[in-house]
């Protein structure tokens, strides 16, 4: 028997009806449940095939636990030795060089020096930054956040140099990122799962959480909504990730990538509505099953994404070429 469990804090309506979903399913060799965690000793493999993990951004425990199940040949959704390496701003960078449109956005270092660290140990970084030259290319108004993290925590919306100062000053030693406005007049957010199944919902961030996904008016265009799901589709093809969500501002009919590091995204029905709470109950529940049912118990079981997989079958066909050979040169007593 495979065992699917599904790892989480306080949520329960998605875990409830995802494990319900997939024991529903009749299947004789696999089975979902809470996953338990009794005792973890290093490199021994746990009882799942399969775990999705909707907790360990918020519980340092739970993502080493996952690090090790996966040694054993778990496959953890997301993979956690990728979401522990990935950020927003390399997110950003990715995007770009993918062809997905994205805010303008520049690194600040932390407003307070990192503990332990001395004005030494930032010989290499130019003091005072070039303001006025990022404020030009971003403009006002413009929003600063952390460049790793989510939830809106620590995010500034500014519309002037010194809102910006004020503002940077309560960062501490927070790494931030700031970005452009995107004055939108369409918004969305794109359920991805198994980097295939993806489910466009129109969003409008402005409205109280229970009602953002409570959209009157005129439906977006079928042109739209197919060039929205064909970047969700490239973003996560590059990412890796099996389980997230990408959030898409439209201004002036192009749809700009704003967020799209979301590996364990509200599910709660309560707040993205009965129908899409069906559809992502749905469809995480098929593809688990399909994870699943690849599983090779003792083997790597994680997906990388082609970021990761490029880099590295380009490094293996590098390494093929066979070595040059010395060159020699033929002393006279040879000619």
């Amino acid at each position: 028997m495979k065992k699917i469990g599904i790892l989480h804090g306080m949520e329960r309506s998605f875990p409830e009806a995802f494990i319900e979903r997939v024991n529903k399913m009749g299947l004789k060799d696999i089975a979902a449940e809470h996953v338990l965690i009794d005792k973890v000793e290093q490199g021994e493999p746990t009882d799942y095939s399969v775990i999705i993990d909707r907790i360990s951004q918020d519980v340092p425990f739970y993502r080493a636990y996952l690090k090790n199940a996966a040694i054993g040949g778990a496959a953890v959704i997301n993979n956690p030795f990728w979401w522990s390496a990935d950020e927003k701003f390399f997110n950003n960078a990715l995007a770009v060089k993918l062809g997905v449109p994205v805010p303008k956005t520049v690194l600040l270092p932390s407003h307070d020096r990192p503990t332990d660290t001395g004005e030494a140990s930032f010989s290499n970084l130019k003091f005072p930054l070039s303001w006025e030259t990022i404020f030009e290319y971003i403009g006002w108004p413009a929003y600063m956040k952390p460049h790793s993290g989510g939830g809106w925590k620590s995010v500034f919306k500014l519309n002037t140099m010194d809102e910006f100062f004020n503002a940077y000053q309560q960062t501490g030693q927070l790494v931030m990122m700031l970005q452009e406005e995107i004055i939108f007049e369409e918004y969305f957010r794109c359920y991805c799962i198994g980097r295939k199944y993806v489910r466009v919902m129109q969003y409008e961030p402005r409205n109280p959480h229970h009602l953002r996904y409570v959209i009157s008016g005129t439906p977006a265009s079928a042109k739209l909504v197919k060039q929205v799901e064909d970047y969700v589709l490239k973003l996560n093809h590059a990412l890796g990730y099996d389980f997230n969500t990408v959030e898409f501002a439209v201004r002036n009919g192009v749809p700009y990538a704003i967020d799209f590091c979301n590996p364990a995204p509200d599910a709660d029905v309560h707040s993205v509505g009965q129908e899409n709470f069906e559809w992502v109950v749905e469809h995480a529940a098929k593809y688990a099953v399909e994870r699943a049912q690849q599983q090779k118990p003792g083997k790597e079981n994680l997906t990388w994404g082609t970021y990761v997989t490029d880099s590295v079958g380009a490094f293996l066909k590098a390494g093929e070429k066979p070595a040059a050979k010395p060159r020699t040169t033929k002393s006279k007593a040879t000619k």
